[in-house]
């Protein structure tokens, strides 16, 4: 989501946004680029996009504690399936979340284009007290729905979801797989041109993820979705994805063909 607050919104010289072209001037442009970007965290910084939107409010600074991302560059064209693997903090998650415009770089430009639907934490954008139904407008709302579109894709939600029976409890009552299945529905539903997927899928039982993936599929037959996937599940990641990054020491080690880059992945980190 792009929120047009300037209260909300990254310095001019670090993030850009576009509109994206009419359907039949769409190439295979670039729809992410990301310029030598460097990204630095303070130790106290918050880890999570609950706890770090308070502070974004607010205008809170924090001193530098350690480097996530080090000078980063790449892009991604329209339609690419692109997977994001490397060992636990190596910045997998800072670059979805740079992506999804919750944070912006301390240095170099994020360079987006599109609506993007944001899966990059389980429970980020759901109000605990609402139920099932009135967070399905809520995340619409966030994602620039009106009201009218949402309630045209009310149902297909719902049904996707296979949580009718719950739709209409407050959602604090929900099981992470239950949170799993609303969110994922809500975000493939609400016409997205950059999916970002970060490790949800891996909550909730095989059938559904089984589900999710076959609906993923779709998108990249349809080459006009651009999907990031972050991922442990290897397997998933080299079956799914066109193209991996694999990120170590917080920058770039490898770009391209899936196996290639998780035998460069295990050979680097099983020394």
């Amino acid at each position: 989501m792009k929120n047009k607050s300037s209260s909300l919104s990254p310095p001019a010289n670090q993030r850009t946004s576009a509109p994206s072209p009419p359907a039949n001037q769409r190439t295979s442009e670039p729809v992410i680029n990301f310029s030598h970007v460097v990204k630095n965290f303070s130790r106290n910084n918050q880890k999570t996009f609950k706890e770090f939107l308070p502070a974004l409010l607010m205008g809170e600074k924090t001193k530098v504690g350690f480097t996530a991302l080090d000078d980063i560059s790449f892009e991604i064209k329209r339609g690419e399936t692109v997977g994001i693997i490397g060992p636990n903090g190596s910045g997998k998650s800072t670059i979805l979340k740079l992506v999804a415009g919750v944070m912006s770089p301390t240095s170099g430009k994020v360079f987006t284009q599109g609506k993007i639907s944001p899966l990059i934490e389980l429970g980020a954008g759901m109000h605990p007290e609402l139920t099932g139904r009135e967070n399905i407008y809520l995340n619409g709302a966030i994602l620039g729905l009106k009201k009218t579109q949402i309630k045209q894709y009310l149902q297909e939600i719902i049904d996707f979801s296979e949580i009718e029976e719950f739709i209409d409890q407050p959602i604090k009552h929900y099981s992470s797989g239950m949170y799993m299945r609303l969110a994922f529905s809500i975000a493939i539903h609400v016409n997205p041109e950059i999916l970002l997927v970060d490790e949800i899928l891996a909550v909730g039982d095989t059938d559904f993820q089984a589900k999710c993936f076959k609906r993923m599929e779709e998108f990249k037959a349809a080459e006009n979705i651009t999907t990031i996937f972050v991922s442990h599940s290897l397997s998933q990641v080299e079956s799914f994805c066109t193209r991996v990054i694999y990120l170590n020491h917080h920058q770039i080690q490898y770009d391209g063909n899936p196996t290639e880059a998780i035998q460069k992945y295990f050979s680097e980190t099983n020394k």
